[in-house]
């Protein structure tokens, strides 16, 4: 991926965006656009998603989202499925996984109880 200061140089711009033209994502959150400037717009976009979504509900409702997608997450696999995913996130450091950590301690993790429900 290219960095921004990589992005001002004109003949970087040009190679990037001959890669981008190519299918290649050369900017972070560009996924999908078919030339450099098409992928720097789709990055800004999918950026300020998020934070103009929280300037709409302010700081206490978009904590309030966050908190019904963790319900519904629970309700679709379960208590026991809620759980394992739990113990498995707890044991998630910087440097290693949950499901790593978990490993090396023998921790099991029944990760079949992940699978959504069908009613």
């Amino acid at each position: 991926m290219a960095s921004e200061q990589e992005r001002r140089d004109p003949q970087k711009r040009q190679e990037l965006d001959a890669k981008a033209r190519q299918g290649e994502t050369v900017v972070p959150g560009g996924t999908g656009g078919k030339s450099l400037e098409a992928q720097e717009h789709l990055a800004e976009g999918r950026q300020r998603g998020g934070e103009t979504r929280k300037e709409q509900l302010g700081h206490e409702g978009y904590q309030e989202i966050g908190h019904r997608g963790g319900e519904s997450r629970r309700e679709q696999i379960g208590h026991e499925g809620y759980h394992e995913m739990g113990k498995k996130g707890g044991l998630s450091t910087k440097d290693k996984s949950g499901g790593e950590r978990a490993a090396e301690e023998g921790i099991p993790i029944d990760e079949s109880n992940y699978k959504t429900r069908t009613p």
